[in-house]
């Protein structure tokens, strides 16, 4: 069998968001050079901050920043420019489809507007313009040079409002407005979402209006991306904004606090795989993990007590796994999942071909990984826990059965067993079993459902990722690598997100939703199976010691009784001390395995994730009017969010719980 080696670590990108003012706006087309100039400056700096973080030393490759941009004339293009002439790359979350977005790239009234609109769809199916648009035909030139994330869901509604708003209709101008506006915002979100920091280029008038850019800067804000703020006025002077209220701060005093500004972000976007860290820890030991093909037997404890306790029957049928490799997950335990995904109308094979290679095979090599050291540290507590037992249970095994000469055989078993403990506890400490499993299982969760995310266009906050104790680089390796696909090149119809809800979002939903009303049910059965055991035992070493009271009793009554008491004692006293230790050990091991608790977190996993599916029942029987973008998106995100929260909660149980030495 060929050495199965982990896939190659996702290039470390930069990702900058933009947002501002149209040229239609005084200061801005006041400023035009001088703002230009500043963008050109400030994208520079960034772009050589981040060779400075992922340089020679560094175990991670650089990849080209991005700049995610509407591409409306003004700010957007600004930045454009800057961005092209850097050689980064650009995406476009548009707020229309692409015809739509260029017609409203620069403001139009009347039959100018309507041809417009015209023009711009001749020239998005490629045929000849009968006359010449120059804001539309700069918007085509930027659309050419970037990747096209366009919202086409509602365009036949806002095209009809568009037009009858340029023949003097107020109300439907009205409509147009309030509609524009929310495909602004949810533009704006994809930008952000998508983004480590966003230049604003704002002259601080208003934030009220929806998918303006006062609006952005104050959601981008809220979700814990910084906002590098730059006035039209003063576009030299700009400012880092962490929080709401640093709009009220004072603007920083200098080049060298903007550069420190600077370096934060990139090292905090970046440097979690940057970093140079110790060999078995962090990053670094992510990539030089040996592949175990097979669980191995001698691990298996944890899993065998679900087997045995569980209720699911078979409690001695074979637990040994076999691992999908990187190389075998697409065409094996993903082929459907994948291939649901690759059916979406006008998505892009190569984007399918990327969530291959790039989310699957990464995923399939931690969920390995993670796995197999699940298993050890499991189950090597849960055989320290066994030996524990069994060392006390020999040391006194000479008692009732053998004399006392023989008593060094015993010790020298109970001595085996207790340095076998050690052995296991120093072995699991000094291999960090723990924190390994911890460190792969989170990136193997936050990779699992992400593609379908990356299917709708949607992304975790770069301020609401979850963030680990002691190593942060679990979620900067899963950002990193849902960031390596970016945005699919799609036009995102009312088809495209009726298949996704049906054929991508429900059917994962309801499988997870299955695995974690099983999983609750069947640790809950785990959870009273050892308690009533454990109880059993405490009920029967108090029948034993109660025995052996009334034995001694009767004994002092009856003289014959007295030598059945004498010649028992010994049996009596092993009895009265294995039973409560057994029942401790199992009282121990259903402690530490905490069976009841996580039966409960995917209790409330699943009820969380049963009330998404029927709220996507609900909506897909409303029809195709009641679907849009927004809808998806936000379904998209509370199943996210689910799965976060139940990893967050499953680290907080086994957070503390160390591989020890079971006293």
């Amino acid at each position: 069998m060929s050495t199965v080696t982990a896939p190659p670590p996702p290039p470390v990108r930069l990702c900058v968001g933009v947002t501002g003012h149209r040229l239609n706006n005084a200061a801005l087309s006041a400023n035009q050079a001088d703002v230009r100039a500043a963008c050109t400056d400030l994208l520079a700096r960034l772009d050589a901050l981040t060779t400075a973080v992922i340089d020679a030393r560094w175990r991670a490759s650089r990849g080209a920043p991005r700049l995610y941009s509407m591409l409306a004339d003004g700010a957007d293009q600004f930045c454009a420019d800057a961005a092209k002439a850097l050689n980064w790359e650009i995406v476009a979350p548009l707020p229309f489809g692409l015809a739509l977005s260029a017609a409203t790239a620069a403001p139009a009234d009347g039959e100018e507007a309507i041809a417009l609109l015209a023009h711009a769809h001749a020239r998005a199916d490629g045929a000849p313009a009968a006359l010449s648009q120059d804001a539309a035909d700069r918007f085509f030139a930027y659309a050419e040079r970037a990747r096209i994330f366009a919202l086409a869901d509602r365009d036949a509604l806002i095209e009809e409002l568009y037009t009858r708003r340029a023949r003097g209709d107020a109300q439907a101008a009205a409509a147009f407005d309030a509609e524009a506006s929310h495909r602004y915002t949810l533009a704006s979100r994809i930008v952000i979402e998508q983004s480590d920091v966003v230049l604003a280029i704002w002259d601080g008038a208003s934030r009220t209006q929806f998918g303006g850019t006062g609006h952005t800067i104050a959601t981008a804000l809220e979700n814990g991306v910084p906002v590098i703020w730059m006035r039209p006025e003063a576009p030299q002077a700009w400012r880092v904004l962490r929080s709401p209220e640093d709009l009220t701060a004072p603007l920083p005093a200098g080049a060298a606090e903007q550069d420190a500004a600077l370096g934060e972000i990139v090292r905090a976007a970046l440097a979690p795989l940057a970093s140079q860290n110790t060999d078995d820890h962090g990053f670094p030991a992510f990539l030089q993990e040996r592949w175990k093909p097979k669980s191995g037997r001698f691990w298996h404890g944890y899993r065998r007590i679900e087997a045995v306790f569980g209720g699911g029957g078979a409690p001695l049928k074979s637990l040994r796994q076999t691992y999908a490799t990187p190389a075998e997950i697409a065409d094996g335990p993903w082929r459907d999942f994948l291939g649901r995904i690759a059916a979406l109308p006008g998505l892009p094979q190569d984007f399918v071909g990327d969530l291959k290679r790039k989310v699957a095979e990464r995923f399939a090599w931690s969920d390995g990984i993670s796995t197999y050291l699940s298993d050890a540290y499991r189950g090597g507590m849960i055989l320290n826990f066994a030996l524990s037992a069994l060392a006390a249970i020999g040391g006194l095994t000479y008692m009732p059965f053998f004399s006392y000469d023989q008593k060094w055989q015993f010790a020298l078993f109970e001595l085996t067993l207790l340095c076998a403990i050690v052995f296991i506890t120093v072995l699991g400490g000094r291999r960090r079993w723990h924190g390994r499993w911890f460190e792969m299982r989170r990136v193997a969760e936050y990779l699992r459902h992400n593609p379908i995310l990356l299917a709708i266009g949607v992304a975790r906050p770069a301020g609401r990722w979850p963030r680990g104790v002691e190593t942060s680089w679990p979620e900067a390796y899963a950002r990193q690598t849902l960031r390596d696909v970016g945005l699919p090149p799609v036009t995102v119809t009312q088809d495209y997100l009726r298949s996704a809800l049906a054929q991508v979002l429900r059917p994962h939903i309801v499988a997870q939703r299955d695995y974690h009303v099983e999983k609750a049910k069947r640790l809950h059965h785990v959870h009273e199976g050892l308690d009533r055991l454990s109880t059993a035992l405490f009920i029967c070493a108090i029948v034993v010691v109660a025995g052996y009271l009334i034995l001694n009793a009767a004994g002092a009554i009856a003289p014959n009784l007295d030598m059945l008491t004498s010649r028992s004692i010994s049996q009596f006293t092993y009895f009265g001390v294995i039973l409560p230790l057994l029942g401790a050990t199992i009282a121990g091991v259903r402690y530490f395995g905490d069976f009841e608790r996580f039966s409960a977190i995917s209790q409330v996993a699943a009820e969380k994730l049963g009330a998404i599916a029927g709220r996507i029942d609900t909506l897909m029987a409303e029809g195709d009017a009641a679907i849009d973008y927004d809808a998806v998106a936000r379904l998209a995100h509370n199943a996210d969010d689910v799965v976060v929260s139940e990893i967050e909660s499953w680290q907080a149980v086994f957070g503390g719980k160390h591989l020890t030495i079971p006293v």
